[in-house]
């Protein structure tokens, strides 16, 4: 939902829209739970909440959401068919549920958006009935909202930082609430400043990071070369590291790509992120005569073998990469292969589900 936020605001504004939100998946689905599509008053279509196979039924439930004001919840399965007795089921052979909801007051959603771009993780809760209400919940624990009482279950959810529905007490009234849940960007902390940073920082960030780049030289790390990333800092990447980790703005999601080309700062760099914490993913960009000598290196500065195992070097898959963006999406796909548990096969040479 996050990408499609900020164009329904902005619609919203205009006149009424109509919210499909995907609040519960069972089995295979091509687009996980909290997606979203919009359609707006003048017709306008933004997101989705699958590769295709139910935008249609889904739009038809919106329109006459849009014009009766009264939400509903829409379920597709495999064998799905429309009003015209026509197939809308998911092919992937999974159920998702639909929520689709008007929305007349987008103040709690603007709320929601200006939240999000500072950076702070909350939870929308909305109630799953013919009349929708919603508020926001901080992640951080704090038990205070607009509704007066909030069942346990639903802060369950956002302390674990999972989306879904749980039979909410609302003023009293026992309703089912969806708890969308909203965390914090994991973090991709790149150090170089050439022009492989520059477009694996584009990347990255349509990956849902927040980018950082990092660069001891004040003449390349400036920040209109990296227009893509959140962030140009001038240090030397491990300084950068173990201060960034001591004020405990690195966890397990942060993802760390050593990119400068200079033993000088690579080795430090490497060693302080192998070492700090276990990151979700460490990568070196280079040869494999690179690697080599700088494994060598990280030897003998004393990084112990158990975490040199972790360390992706020469980083990314085998694509035949060339050109800079070719190589920053051999970066990625290896990056969602670590976090995700995947092989980095062709799809077609597997057997069993596409969609985990």
């Amino acid at each position: 939902m996050r990408e499609v936020l900020d164009e329904l605001c902005a619609a919203a504004a205009r006149g009424p829209v109509a919210l499909a939100r995907i609040i519960a998946a069972h089995g295979s689905s091509p687009r996980p739970v909290g997606s979203a599509m919009v359609l707006t008053s003048d017709g306008t279509i933004v997101g989705s909440v699958s590769a295709g196979c139910v935008e249609a039924a889904v739009l038809a439930a919106a329109r006459d959401v849009l014009a009766t004001g009264a939400a509903v919840v829409e379920r597709y399965g495999p064998d799905a068919t429309d009003a015209l007795g026509l197939e809308v089921g998911l092919t992937c052979g999974g159920e998702i549920e639909v929520l689709v909801e008007r929305v007349d007051d987008a103040s709690v959603l603007g709320d929601l958006a200006g939240r999000l771009a500072a950076g702070e993780a909350c939870a929308l809760l909305t109630t799953v009935g013919t009349d929708t209400r919603r508020t926001l919940m901080p992640a951080a624990g704090s038990t205070e909202t607009t509704w007066d009482r909030v069942d346990a279950d639903a802060r369950a959810m956002v302390a674990a930082g999972s989306s879904g529905v749980v039979g909410g007490e609302v003023a009293g009234d026992r309703t089912p609430v969806f708890v969308h849940v909203f965390g914090t960007r994991p973090r991709m902390v790149v150090a170089g400043a050439n022009d492989f940073v520059r477009a694996l920082a584009e990347v990255a960030c349509l990956l849902g990071y927040r980018v950082t780049v990092v660069d001891a030289r004040a003449t390349f790390a400036v920040a209109h070369r990296f227009p893509a990333a959140h962030e140009v800092v001038v240090d030397r990447p491990d300084r950068y590291l173990r201060a960034e980790y001591e004020a405990g703005r690195l966890d397990h999601r942060t993802v760390v790509c050593v990119m400068t080309h200079d033993d000088a700062f690579d080795v430090p760099a490497i060693a302080a992120a192998l070492t700090l914490d276990h990151f979700a993913f460490v990568g070196a960009l280079g040869s494999r005569r690179t690697h080599t000598e700088r494994f060598a290196r990280l030897v003998d500065a004393g990084v112990p073998a158990t975490d040199l195992a972790r360390l992706h070097s020469p980083v990314g898959l085998d694509l035949g990469a060339h050109t800079v963006h070719e190589t920053a999406v051999s970066i990625a796909a290896a990056i969602v292969a670590a976090r995700s548990g995947g092989s980095g096969r062709p799809l077609a040479e597997l057997d069993g589900p596409i969609h985990r």
